[in-house]
C-alpha cells in the first residue's frame, strides 16, 4: 500500500502513545469536524447539512490507528523483502503481462514505462487486484484526520481531497473502499493522486480504478511519467564498496546527488556496467548477513514517489526484474 504511496514520511508512534482513541460518538457533533466541515463549505461549495448528515454515518476505528503504527516499512530489508519477492508473486506477475500485454504495451508507447514496473507495482500494492483493502475510505480518512494527531494536517487534506474526487466522479463517499490509510483501487491512490494522475486510459468518460484494468496500468504509467520516470534507463545495480569514504555518500539518503563516476572516486564499484555520467546515490540495506550496498539512479528515486521508502522502491524493482524473466522464459518456449 502507498502509506506513502505516495505521501509523507511515516512517523512512528505506539497507538498507546496517542493522546486518544477513535471517538465513537456523533462525529458531526465534534468542534473539530464542525470546523472542517465549514471550511469544505466555504473552499468548496459543499452543503453544511448534506456533510453533516454525512459524517453522522462515519465510524472511527481503533484498528486503523494501530495498523498506521506499525507499517512493514519500519522491518528491515531481510524480512521486508520476503513479503513482496516471492516466487508466487512472480509467477502471477508473469500470467498478469500475459493477460494484459496489449494494454501495457499501449500504456508503455504512451508514457515510456516498462511493463515490469506497471506489474510490479500492483503485485506490491495488491497483488494483481486481489487485496485492495476492505476499509471504508470515508472512516480510514476520518479516523486518521481527526484522532491520530502525528498526521492529522495530512490526512484531513487527503480528506478534503476525497470529498472533492467523489462528487467530481458522481460516487458516494461512503461506497469506497480501500487501505487502512485510505489509498484506494488496485494501484492504491491517495486521493490527491487519483485526482492528479488517474486517467480515463480507454475513453469511457470514467477513471475506474477498482475494476477497469486499462484505466488501473494507463493511470499507474501516467503517474510514472509525470514524475519523470527515464524509458529504458536502469533502476538500481548491487555495489562494492572499498574504505570508508563511502559513509558521507549514504548520508546524503536515497536521493540523486552525485553521478556513478563520482561514486567510483569514493570506493563505490557497481556490479553492472553503468553510464558514469548518470545521477545516482549510494544506499544501505540490512540484510540477514551483513549489509548490502546499491547503487540508486534516477528510476529509483521515481520509485519512491509511489511510496516514500528505499525499501519499497527496491522491492518493486526486484519483482519487477523477476517477472521480467518469467514472463521472457514463457514467450521463449
Amino acid at each position: 500500500m502507498t502509506v506513502n504511496h505516495r505521501f509523507a514520511q511515516i512517523v512512528l508512534i505506539p497507538a498507546a502513545l496517542l493522546l486518544s482513541g477513535p471517538s465513537h460518538a456523533d462525529l458531526a457533533a465534534r468542534d473539530d469536524v464542525q470546523g472542517f466541515i465549514s471550511q469544505m463549505v466555504s473552499d468548496y461549495g459543499f452543503e453544511d447539512t448534506q456533510l453533516k448528515t454525512l459524517f453522522r454515518k462515519v465510524q472511527l476505528q481503533d484498528d486503523i490507528i494501530r495498523a498506521i503504527s506499525r507499517p512493514a516499512e519500519s522491518k528491515p530489508w531481510h524480512q521486508y523483502r520476503p513479503i513482496f519477492v516471492t516466487e508466487s508473486r512472480i509467477r502471477q506477475g508473469a500470467e498478469f503481462w500475459q493477460e494484459h500485454a496489449e494494454v501495457l504495451a499501449e500504456a508503455e508507447r504512451r508514457y515510456g514505462v516498462s511493463p515490469s514496473i506497471l506489474v510490479a507495482i500492483l503485485g506490491v500494492e495488491t497483488r494483481y487486484g486481489r487485496h485492495r483493502g476492505s476499509y471504508r475510505v470515508m472512516d480510514s480518512l476520518s479516523t486518521l484526520a481527526f484522532d491520530y494527531p502525528p498526521r492529522a494536517k495530512f490526512f484531513r487534506g487527503q480528506l478534503e481531497q476525497y470529498l472533492v474526487m467523489a462528487r467530481e466522479e458522481k460516487i458516494d463517499p461512503l461506497e469506497l473502499t480501500g487501505s487502512y490509510a485510505g489509498a484506494m483501487g488496485q494501484p492504491q491512490f491517495i486521493p490527491s493522486s487519483f485526482r492528479a494522475y488517474a486517467v480515463d486510459f480507454d475513453g469511457d468518460g470514467r477513471r475506474d480504478l477498482w475494476e477497469n484494468i486499462e484505466d488501473v496500468i494507463g493511470s499507474v504509467a501516467n503517474y510514472f511519467a509525470e514524475h519523470r520516470w527515464q524509458p529504458g534507463q536502469p533502476v538500481a545495480t548491487r555495489a562494492k564498496v572499498n574504505g570508508n569514504q563511502h559513509q558521507s555518500l549514504l548520508d546524503k539518503g536515497y536521493r540523486p546527488s552525485t553521478t556513478v563516476g563520482e561514486l567510483g572516486k569514493l570506493g563505490v564499484e557497481p556490479q553492472t556496467s553503468i553510464d558514469p555520467e548518470l545521477d545516482a546515490a549510494l544506499i544501505a540495506l540490512e540484510a540477514e548477513e551483513g549489509t548490502e550496498h546499491w547503487v540508486a539512479l534516477h528510476n529509483f528515486y521515481v520509485i519512491t514517489r509511489y511510496n516514500h521508502s528505499p525499501l519499497y522502491a527496491m522491492a518493486v524493482h526486484q519483482l519487477a526484474e523477476g517477472i521480467r524473466a518469467a514472463y521472457e522464459e514463457t514467450n521463449q518456449r
